[in-house]
C-alpha cells in the first residue's frame, strides 16, 4: 500500500529537529506541503535543506514561539498565506521536564502547559472551524507513554501530555462528523534531539551509538525506535488510509508502555 498525501498543506511544529523533521520530510515524500515552525531560524534553515530533498512540496519556515498566544496566531496565519488552507496539524513541540514533584515550581508547570497544551489547543482552535467547512481535517497531537501510565517523578510532562490526550478525544468527537479526524501518538524510547542532549551530559565514555544499545536493551522489542519509523505512523493517520480512525491514541514504542 502507497501512502499519499499529494496536495495536502500541513503545519508541524517542533518541525526543526528530531521527530517533527522527520515527519516534516515524511509528509514531503508523501506529496504534501509542509510548514515547519520553531525558534531558531538556523534550525529551521538546516532542516529546509534537507527535507526539500524528500520531494516536490513546498517547504515553509516559520519561527514562531508557540508558548505564547501570539506565537501560535503568528505561525498559522503565516503558514496559510505561504501555503493556503491548513489540512493537517501535528502538534509536536514539546521537551521533557520532569521533576520530583516538590520541585517544581508554579514558572515551570505554566511553561510546560503553555508549551505542550495552550499550543495545541490554540492552533487546534484555529485550525478545527476550517477543517469541518471543508469536510476534511486531520490533527495529530504527539504526547508520550506517560499520558496514559504517568510515571514517578514524571511531572509535569506527564501530566500535561495527559491533558493532551483528553484534548484529542474531546476534538475527535467534536470533528468526526465533518470528517475532521483527530489523533495522538505516543513516543517512548525514539532517537532524537532529546536523547542526544542528554547523551551528551551524561556521556560516561560511551558513545551516541553505545548509549541507544544500552537504552534499547530494556525495551521488549531490544532496540530504541527512529525518527523515521515514528513518521511512519503520522503519514499513515494524515492519508486517505486512515480514514476510519479518530480518537486513538496509539503507542509508537516498541511494547514499552504497560497500557494499550
Amino acid at each position: 500500500m502507497e501512502l499519499s498525501i499529494k496536495g495536502r498543506n500541513a503545519l508541524i511544529t517542533g518541525g526543526s529537529l528530531g521527530i517533527g523533521r522527520a515527519i516534516a520530510k515524511a509528509f514531503v515524500e508523501a506529496g504534501a506541503n509542509v510548514a515547519i515552525v520553531a525558534r531558531r531560524q538556523d534550525a529551521l534553515d538546516d532542516a529546509k535543506a534537507e527535507i526539500g530533498t524528500a520531494g516536490d512540496g513546498k517547504v515553509v519556515t516559520i519561527s514562531a514561539d508557540i508558548a505564547t498566544a501570539k506565537g501560535c496566531a503568528d505561525a498559522f496565519t503565516q503558514a496559510e498565506q505561504a501555503l493556503g488552507s491548513v489540512d493537517v496539524l501535528v502538534n509536536n513541540a514539546g521537551s521533557s521536564a520532569r521533576s520530583p514533584f516538590p520541585d517544581i515550581t508554579d514558572e515551570d508547570w505554566q511553561a510546560d502547559i503553555d508549551l505542550k497544551l495552550f499550543a495545541a489547543i490554540r492552533l487546534g482552535r484555529l485550525a478545527f472551524p476550517e477543517m469541518k467547512a471543508r469536510k476534511w481535517g486531520r490533527i495529530i497531537n504527539v504526547l508520550n507513554t506517560g499520558a496514559k501510565a504517568p510515571p514517578a517523578e514524571g511531572a509535569p510532562t506527564a501530566v500535561t501530555r495527559a491533558a493532551g490526550m483528553a484534548l484529542t478525544k474531546v476534538l475527535a468527537g467534536e470533528g468526526a462528523a465533518a470528517n475532521v479526524l483527530v489523533n495522538s501518538l505516543h513516543v517512548g524510547r525514539i532517537e532524537s534531539d532529546q536523547w542526544v542532549k542528554r547523551h551528551a551530559a551524561e556521556n560516561k565514555g560511551r558513545s551516541l551509538e553505545e548509549f541507544y544499545e544500552e537504552m534499547g536493551a530494556t525495551l521488549p522489542m531490544g532496540r530504541v525506535g527512529t525518527a523515521q519509523e515514528f513518521a511512519n505512523a503520522a503519514v499513515f493517520l494524515a492519508s486517505d488510509a486512515g480514514s476510519y480512525i479518530t480518537g486513538t491514541a496509539i503507542n509508537v514504542d516498541g511494547g514499552l508502555s504497560p497500557v494499550v
